[in-house]
């Protein structure tokens, strides 16, 4: 059981079966062991696909050099490879590095003359403590090294290059930025090392004090070097700036915009920055944990930031870090909180029954079993979402059970009350430009757009909710059957419930 709560657990934020199994023996300044194809990963659809099939990608390590990987992919571009892959660059500052030494890095796409530039932070939750960052190493090695990196990849959804996918965001600069600092993008370098033990059992306390100091977390510095190495390919002429990521990458737009905004205009830099969060904006758990978290790995998320956050050395937002004591800066990772503190432009993009808010309750739809009260939660996280939103400007938030959604290629087919995800941006980057520009935003073109609908799935839109088991698509009543609920008992008459949510939907739902 305690391996499984591990494996739910390192879910949050974002993670489902890994995809990507290419990844090798991660190299750099630590010698782990990988065996790396039981793991967990970020998205059921991932947002970028290897585009160079066997690739392992650079192998340097944090002091090596990324000019063969880039000749590699010269060569392929050379070969008539398509130009809408997006091409690896490791960082030229090699003191800031992924969890193990080896090179961070980003993949660039390059669209010659725009001014438009599309930054997204890649998810897949965290780890806290040595415990949790050797198993997340062990079975997401990705997440933790460039080792496995391929040379190129192709982007999906917001990060795809081609109009008829991707119709307002397809002629951008498109940078991918693969997380592999395990920090929700907080980190500012690894902690320091805890003092030594008294000399008595000197060797037993040599190998309890192997903590995971021995890994960087430097997500936040990542970004920041991302953004200086921008700067030769056109990034200071840019008159936007979208800051975008899914799961804890969205979480990371939340913690770094500001210091984006704040760097790019030290830079001299005009550019507008905006924040694109997708499925990043969480709840506290309800859930009692275990009094002796540090020690296990059923920490609750608040839990698990608190302590890492003393591990990365993690920064939050400097305004929302004023409110709260010290010790309680974790608070500035719920969305909720922050929000009102940050003064660049953000947009929301949150499944009113997020799967991974789910997850931190123990609850799995299309798993083997739920209980009533587990039911009674689900029901009421939608009304908690949307009054989280409520004060949000740019936000769009379908009556969905489901994770992610930006880096999928069908993302444009989800509406809320007709209009799109991808037409609702639009309207929110026009308002924007208006407004820069002293303008009247045009009406009927709308970007606050939350679900009236009180029920899971009661939007005719969403994702298909499909059985674990059998792997077939069922509805939701069908679903709550399955997983062992009396409807009857619940007041639930799947004939008349199935009536009033379609009257709901036919309604503006």
């Amino acid at each position: 059981m305690k391996i499984l709560g591990q494996v739910a657990f390192l879910l949050l934020l974002g993670g489902i079966w890994c995809q990507n199994n290419r990844n090798t023996k991660a190299g750099g300044k630590t010698t782990k062991k990988s065996s790396g194809n039981q793991g967990r990963d970020v998205d059921q659809s991932p947002p970028v696909a290897d585009a160079t099939p066997g690739s392992t990608g650079s192998t340097r390590g944090a002091g090596g050099s990324a000019e063969s990987g880039q000749e590699a992919a010269a060569g392929a571009r050379a070969a008539g490879q398509q130009t809408e892959d997006m091409r690896l660059h490791f960082l030229k500052n090699t003191q800031v590095t992924c969890n193990d030494g080896t090179a961070a890095g980003f993949y660039l796409k390059e669209f010659r003359g725009s001014r438009r530039w599309l930054l997204f932070l890649e998810g897949g939750w965290c780890c806290y403590s040595k415990e949790t960052c050797d198993s997340r190493y062990q079975n997401i090695p990705r997440l933790m090294s460039s080792s496995g990196w391929p040379q190129t990849k192709r982007g999906s959804g917001i990060l795809s290059s081609q109009a008829e996918e991707n119709p307002h965001w397809h002629n951008a600069n498109i940078v991918f930025i693969p997380y592999c600092s395990s920090d929700v993008w907080s980190g500012t370098g690894p902690a320091p090392t805890p003092p030594p033990r008294p000399r008595q059992g000197r060797e037993k306390d040599r190998d309890r004090n192997t903590n995971a100091t021995e890994y960087n977390f430097m997500g936040s510095l990542i970004i920041r070097e991302v953004i200086k190495d921008l700067i030769p390919k056109g990034i200071k002429q840019a008159k936007v700036v979208m800051l975008s990521g899914t799961s804890a990458g969205g979480t990371g737009v939340l913690l770094n915009i500001e210091r984006v905004a704040n760097q790019l205009e030290q830079l001299g830099a005009e550019a507008q920055v905006r924040g694109l969060v997708d499925s990043g904006w969480f709840l506290e758990s309800k859930q009692q944990r275990s009094p002796n978290c540090p020690e296990t790995v059923s920490c609750s998320p608040e839990d698990a930031i608190k302590i890492g956050l003393r591990l990365w050395n993690g920064v939050v937002p400097d305004r929302c870090r004023r409110l709260y004591k010290r010790g309680e800066e974790w608070q500035c990772f719920f969305g909720h909180k922050l929000y009102s503190t940050l003064t660049s432009p953000l947009f929301v993009v949150q499944w009113l029954f997020d799967e991974e808010q789910l997850r931190v309750e123990n609850i799995y739809m299309g798993g083997q079993s739920l209980s009533e009260e587990q039911w009674q939660y689900i029901q009421n996280l939608g009304l908690e979402l949307k009054n989280s939103l409520r004060d949000v400007t740019g936000v769009f938030a379908p009556s969905c059970l489901s994770h992610t959604v930006i880096t999928k290629s069908n993302w444009m087919t989800f509406q809320v009350r007709g209009t799109s995800l991808p037409r609702a941006l639009q309207c929110w980057d026009r308002s924007l430009e208006a407004t820069r520009n002293n303008r009247t935003p045009a009406k009927g073109c709308p970007f606050h757009l939350v679900d009236t609908c009180q029920w899971p799935q009661c939007n005719p839109t969403c994702p298909a909710l499909v059985d674990q088991a059998t792997q077939q698509e069922l509805t939701l009543l069908q679903m709550l059957v399955a997983m062992g609920l009396d409807l009857q008992k619940l007041d639930l008459d799947p004939q008349g419930d199935a009536d009033s949510l379609a009257s709901m939907v036919s309604n503006g739902g």
